[in-house]
């Protein structure tokens, strides 16, 4: 199992936004108090369940063990995390 954190390209805020995402909710969610994310910050959408995350945040999890994965050089795997992510977000299993 794993956890994944994409490229941090959403600008909002002022600051450059990632998404957390993982094969299981168990594993977002540890993964995601882990960071001192509040369990409010869970998005739990038809576009994939995950937490947004700022590019330092995502530096972090990665030095945690997140893999990083790239909309630019990883598609198929970022296309997979995504399918998962949004079967989550549906409720449906993984």
């Amino acid at each position: 199992m794993a956890v994944y954190v994409d490229d941090a390209v959403h600008p909002w805020r002022g600051e450059r936004w990632a998404h957390l995402m993982a094969d299981t909710l168990d594993e977002l969610h540890a993964f995601a108090a882990l960071l001192g994310i509040p369990r409010r910050a869970f998005q739990d959408r038809a576009s994939g369940a995950h937490y947004d995350v700022t590019s330092a945040m995502r530096a972090r999890a990665v030095a945690l063990g997140a893999v990083a994965i790239s909309r630019h050089h990883d598609r198929e795997q970022v296309r997979a995390v995504i399918a998962n992510a949004r079967r989550q977000g549906r409720g449906e299993a993984p």
